[in-house]
């Protein structure tokens, strides 16, 4: 019989539709991952998994899967998972595509315009009692409106983004791999350098997937080259990002401050110095996090891991990189 393992909780609808062809074994936590040693242990006899973001999928992983047919992750990203590893094998790994694009777009507007508008720091002044007065530049904060953003990695989520940015009536940039006239033609995107783009925007946004050429793309390097009171924004990797480069760029003044929805450690340690700083707004990996969606991205794993284990094609397999 095929066995699937799922290493989070996820409502009992779900675990149903994987009951009616497989034994299934669930993580029942609905906020801390499996264990990896009951992750490699589970997998024994598992001919299916469903994972997330925080299992890594590696040698160890996959010499204790034997039977392994599919691996359904949980997300867009798959830099979790060793690809070409995996294919080696024979085994078919699936993400989640385009089913979260628009919710993560959202999340990126709101966290732009949460930190230009100091919007934390003024919630959390109201809560210590300091307001006591109206004064003309008491947490002033920055216009979208007419601003240049620049936007690394024009994928659909960076699309997405481009799009909402229409009605602030502002000046789109892009750099990525590949050039998109459609995102050009359709929302007056200029495609231009990556020094450029640091140079010129006012906002910085990265939503690009991580890869070796984009691995520590925002370095001390590309800090120093934007504006003093650019503001930067990730939605995509964390590891697209060098924290030391970021944390000494808001220390001295070199952009204004940022916005991070992942982080290279995730989650994130106590004692790192973007916590301590007024000009920092860190939130949880919560980009495709609405209820909507996240049923949509549950569903395509499952129906992911019944089509392949009927012999049959899968709606987004990964391909080769």
């Amino acid at each position: 019989m095929e066995k699937v393992i799922v290493t989070r909780k996820i409502p009992q609808p779900f675990i149903e539709q994987l009951e009616a062809f497989a034994e299934v074994e669930v993580w029942n936590e609905s906020y801390t991952p499996m264990p990896r040693d009951k992750f490699l242990d589970s997998l024994k006899d598992a001919t299916a998994c469903f994972i997330t973001l925080s299992e890594k999928i590696d040698e160890a992983v996959i010499e204790s899967a034997p039977h392994l047919k599919v691996i359904a992750n949980m997300a867009v990203g798959f830099d979790n998972i060793d690809v070409p590893l995996v294919h080696s094998k024979g085994i078919i790994a699936t993400n989640t595509p385009e089913v979260l694009t628009e919710t993560t777009a959202e999340l990126g507007i709101t966290l732009l315009l949460s930190v230009a508008r100091r919007i934390v720091e003024a919630e959390q002044y109201v809560q210590r009692g300091e307001w006591q007065s109206w004064g003309p530049y008491l947490l002033a904060g920055k216009d979208l409106y007419n601003a240049k953003v620049g936007i690394f990695g024009m994928g659909d989520i960076g699309k997405a983004f481009a799009r909402r940015l229409k009605g602030f009536n502002t000046n789109v940039m892009y750099h990525n791999r590949t050039r998109y006239k459609d995102a050009e033609e359709k929302l007056g995107a200029l495609y231009v350098s990556f020094d450029t783009l640091l140079e010129n925007s006012d906002f910085i946004v990265c939503t690009a997937p991580l890869t070796e050429d984009t691995r520590d793309k925002f370095n001390e390097a590309a800090f120093k080259k934007m504006k003093n009171d650019a503001i930067f924004i990730n939605i995509g990797r964390g590891a697209v990002v060098d924290e030391q480069a970021l944390v000494k760029a808001l220390q001295e003044g070199e952009i204004a401050a940022c916005g991070l929805d992942v982080l290279r450690q995730e989650p994130i340690d106590m004692s790192h110095p973007l916590l301590s700083m007024s000009n920092a707004v860190i939130v949880p990996h919560i980009g495709s996090a609405s209820m909507i969606t996240r049923n949509r991205m549950i569903q395509l794993c499952v129906d992911n891991i019944r089509l392949v284990l009927n012999d049959k094609q899968p709606k987004t397999p990964i391909k080769a990189i």
